[in-house]
């Protein structure tokens, strides 16, 4: 089952031969990594699969583990409708055993992110069970997607969510039932609703959460030009956000369209210095509100992989964190994202 896309907004497609043009040497190549976002899908044209990955964690930098989120991959085509997200746990969990009878050097997708429905509310312990039930040891969490934005009322590449929905009470029951399950929640919104999961961590505090993408900031349509206002906005609900301890966030997904990336549209690919120069406010205030044991870097590949290289990617993760001690580097590298998806025993 493909992504549900529509808007105005599509993410364009790798091309190969484009990023072959910048090959950079990997910097500090035996240094841990874990890379706590990643998707397999089978986009038309964008495919994106097991191999695909392991190609791509392959050239050069040494991941541990990777963890694989929500991108409504191999649902069941029949079945009670609650169920149907089942077959992304199920499928991903089948890809990765066999993925690892290669002798693979990491563990490709050590945890899984799937879907389910928490307007469900406590009812949605049954589909949890089957998740569990599917993938006994990889599957950790929960990603509801509830990104909307008043701007974009058709959605921008994603349909859509309902308003409101991290307020509604049959969702805060869903989050709940995630925290008595001893599971996890990624938040997949804009960051114009970075208030709303600030209620919403507060009001289910034992829940471990973590912010996608620094939250998303939308850079297309009426943000672009105000790139100054929209920081100075995002920063100020980044540092409410981080009030609440059970909060984490990643920092990557600056290569989607929707947050105004056009690297793709240049000869020649960006470099890992010029990723970190263009990052590094955000990286700076993210780590600055959360601390270092709170924030993870992210690969959100292939998402973003129209822009760059994994490699170049990761190259430029490790210049943002080159004045950081080898203690702080290692948690925002590796352990942090290792703790929070409970995947320790790869490292």
């Amino acid at each position: 089952m493909a992504l549900d896309v529509t808007g105005s907004y599509t993410y364009p497609n790798p091309k190969v031969s484009w990023l072959a043009q910048h090959v950079e040497e990997i910097i500090e190549p035996d240094l841990p990594l874990v890379d706590p976002h990643h998707h397999i899908w089978n986009q038309t044209g964008n495919e994106y699969l097991i191999d695909d990955l392991c190609a791509d964690v392959m050239t050069g930098h040494n991941i541990r583990a990777t963890v694989a989120i929500q991108a409504h991959y191999g649902y069941r085509d029949g079945g009670p409708e609650d169920f149907r997200c089942v077959g992304e746990t199920e499928k991903i969990e089948t890809a990765a055993n066999q993925a690892l009878k290669n002798e693979i050097q990491f563990q490709p997708c050590a945890a899984i992110v799937s879907y389910a429905d928490l307007m469900l509310g406590e009812k949605v312990i049954e589909v949890l069970d089957a998740h569990r039930h599917a993938s006994p040891l990889r599957f950790k969490g929960v990603r509801h997607g509830v990104a909307r934005d008043p701007n974009f009322p058709n959605g921008i590449v994603l349909r859509p969510a309902a308003p409101n929905m991290l307020a509604e009470p049959k969702f805060r029951a869903g989050m709940s039932t995630l925290a008595k399950s001893g599971l996890s929640f990624d938040a997949m919104l804009y960051h114009c609703q970075i208030k709303e999961l600030s209620n919403a961590a507060e009001a289910v505090p034992d829940l471990p959460i973590v912010l996608d993408h620094f939250g998303c900031i939308i850079g297309v349509g009426p943000y672009e030009g105000r790139e100054k206002e929209t920081f100075n906005d995002w920063a100020k609900n980044i540092k409410l956000l981080a009030k609440s301890p059970n909060v984490s966030i990643k920092l990557g997904g600056m290569g989607m369209i929707i947050c105004g990336a056009k690297y793709h549209e240049r000869k020649v690919p960006p470099s890992s210095l010029q990723l970190a120069q263009d990052w590094r406010p955000f990286v700076e205030t993210c780590i600055e509100a959360f601390g270092v044991d709170r924030c993870m870097f992210e690969s959100n590949f292939p998402v973003d992989k129209a822009m760059f290289s994994y490699a170049v990617l990761w190259n430029a993760f490790k210049r943002l964190t080159l004045g950081a001690s080898e203690q702080e580097k290692s948690k925002l590298l590796c352990t942090n994202a290792a703790t929070f998806y409970k995947i320790q025993d790869f490292l």
